[in-house]
């Protein structure tokens, strides 16, 4: 059975997160627009080996928010929940919450292993990179303007869903809450770069890493994660074949579970 909980961090934010399981700490961070609800399954699979801690986001769900935003003070918020759970912890990240755990191991945060799923960072050529920064400033100038179904609907446009697909969760009202957040996972991936990979970041990495990647996700996404673990001193790549990007929990926590009970 789960408990939510409450941490504060450093500037005051209230950072909300459930907690469930017996074990070794490890803490999921999301991705683009999700809450703690989305990682409910891959955390009752995890639960069995290991206490899992699910949160929202600063922002997000039942998490407040305080301005000016900046990646440092989401890596705060991990700080506070590490802290809260003895010290030290596992660390999983999905796509954008992948970046953000990258930026919390090379900041010298106490996580023991780290796994990295499927990070969306844009390929280092100048088509990509063009790409990330327009998205980008598209996105935020929606947000800007109080049109947050358009800023969602360009986001999922973009990343190959149906017109009518992207269209329908734009009208989503979870969605639209947390619409502002998107502009926060473009600055933790980057967008000022481009979104490129932020190699003196990876190389700071010295705790054992494993990157995921979907067997059936597009190319960019093995060829990012290939990257990233040749990258790391200490990184090992690991392919999730027939799987994409939203691979189901049953698929991922054996792999994650394997990785970090060692």
């Amino acid at each position: 059975m789960s408990s939510s909980s409450d941490v504060i961090s450093k500037d005051g934010t209230r950072i909300t997160f459930d907690r469930i399981g017996i074990g070794l700490p490890i803490v999921l961070v999301s991705g683009l627009l999700c809450d703690r609800t989305k990682a409910h399954d891959l955390a009752e699979q995890l639960s069995k080996q290991f206490t899992v801690i699910s949160y929202d986001r600063r922002g997000r769900g039942d998490s407040t928010d305080t301005s000016p935003y900046s990646v440092e003070r989401e890596l705060e918020d991990l700080a506070a929940l590490i802290a809260d759970v003895g010290g030290a912890a596992l660390v999983y990240g999905h796509s954008s919450g992948a970046g953000l755990a990258l930026h919390a191991a090379a900041s010298g945060l106490s996580i023991t292993r780290l796994v990295l799923h499927e990070p969306p960072y844009s390929l280092d050529d100048e088509e990509s990179k063009q790409s990330a920064r327009e998205l980008a400033e598209q996105v935020r100038a929606a947000l800007a303007a109080e049109r947050r179904g358009d800023a969602i609907e360009l986001f999922f446009a973009a990343t190959g869903m149906s017109a009518e697909m992207a269209s329908e969760m734009s009208s989503d009202p979870a969605l639209r809450k947390m619409a502002p957040t998107m502009s926060y996972d473009f600055e933790v991936m980057g967008e000022s770069r481009g979104g490129t990979i932020p190699k003196e970041l990876v190389r700071a990495i010295r705790v054992p890493t494993l990157v995921l990647a979907g067997g059936a996700s597009p190319e960019f996404f093995r060829d990012i994660a290939s990257q990233v673990a040749e990258l790391l001193p200490n990184g090992t790549l690991s392919v999730l074949e027939d799987q994409d990007h939203a691979a189901p929990a049953e698929v991922v926590a054996p792999v994650v579970a394997r990785f970090c009970a060692v």
